[in-house]
């Protein structure tokens, strides 16, 4: 219950300090820049090595190509029959097939599952979700926004990004038997600080902007991601025989709200940032309800 409230609280700071408060220009930035270049590769790095091998563990990577994909075939086949731009389509991919797994997966999981699903949320993020930003993210551009589409530029990102980098030395420290005590102490108390700013960071970024010619696609959007990609998610994992904490660790992630960057994405682009930051903001306020009562269910 604390680690909830935790969450909660913070939001409702962030939330509470933009629309009261004068905070610097760029704090968010700056938080965001903390919490993936020093928090999250720490958390991996903590982690990572204390992950116990289960075959099912394919599952979590394969829900989130499952929500990308989904959404790609959904929307780029319903987008023309409703005389949507490829602006609308391209926002509503986006938003419609990347979660917010760790910005918000990262300190949901972690209140509604512990530590050992946290570990488990990483993997989905890391090898999942952030693969499919790197990947998918740039093709949807390409796309739907006429971006040309570079191959090296994709593998540079994923190869370089720093907490892919600590994946990949936590791996390699849990082959060797995991970290010495001191070294874990300072990696979890670094990481701790993930969740804290985090969830504040996203509430400093909080949009909620509703206009009636949006409502259609909103709905649309939000019945995908919040909806039916997680029981889609579920299904397969009951069909493929996944249970336990790897099954509602990858439906919980797939059930997430759109991630921060994904309507960045959007916007960077004018592929209809105003649908999705909307689509962005519905979707947080959904999952604070959704996601504890998907985890209820599971």
């Amino acid at each position: 219950m604390s680690a909830l409230l935790l969450l909660f609280f913070c939001l409702a700071m962030g939330i509470a300090v933009t629309r009261y408060a004068r905070p610097p220009a760029g704090l968010a930035q700056n938080l965001n820049w903390w919490v993936l270049n020093i928090a999250l590769p720490a958390l991996v790095l903590d982690l990572i090595p204390r992950i116990r091998f289960d075959p099912h563990l394919w599952f979590l990577v394969a829900t989130m190509w499952l929500l990308f994909i989904g959404s790609w075939l959904l929307f780029a086949l319903l987008g023309p029959r409703l005389g949507w731009s490829r602006g609308r389509i391209g926002a509503l991919i986006l938003v419609g097939g990347l979660g917010n797994t760790s910005f918000m997966g990262y300190p949901m999981i972690e209140a509604l599952r512990g530590k050992e699903g946290l570990g488990l949320a990483v993997i989905a993020d890391q090898v999942g979700n952030f693969v499919a930003l790197a990947v998918g993210g740039v093709a949807v551009t390409a796309v739907y926004a006429g971006r040309t589409l570079m191959p090296a530029e994709v593998l540079r990102r994923i190869l370089l990004f720093p907490s892919f980098l600590a994946l990949v030395g936590g791996i390699i420290a849990g082959a060797l038997g995991g970290w010495p005590e001191p070294v874990h102490l300072v990696l979890e108390r670094i990481g701790a600080s993930l969740t804290p700013l985090a969830l504040f960071s996203v509430g400093l970024q909080f949009r909620l902007h509703l206009g009636r010619s949006q409502l259609g696609a909103l709905g649309m959007g939000l019945g995908w991601k919040m909806f039916a990609a997680p029981l889609l998610c579920w299904l397969l994992g009951i069909a493929t025989g996944v249970s336990g904490l790897v099954l509602t660790v990858g439906v919980l992630q797939a059930a997430m709200a759109p991630m921060i960057s994904a309507a960045i994405l959007a916007e960077q682009y004018e592929m209809e940032p105003e649908l999705a930051n909307t689509v962005l903001g519905a979707g947080i306020l959904l999952s604070l309800v959704t996601v504890p009562l998907a985890n209820l269910l599971l």
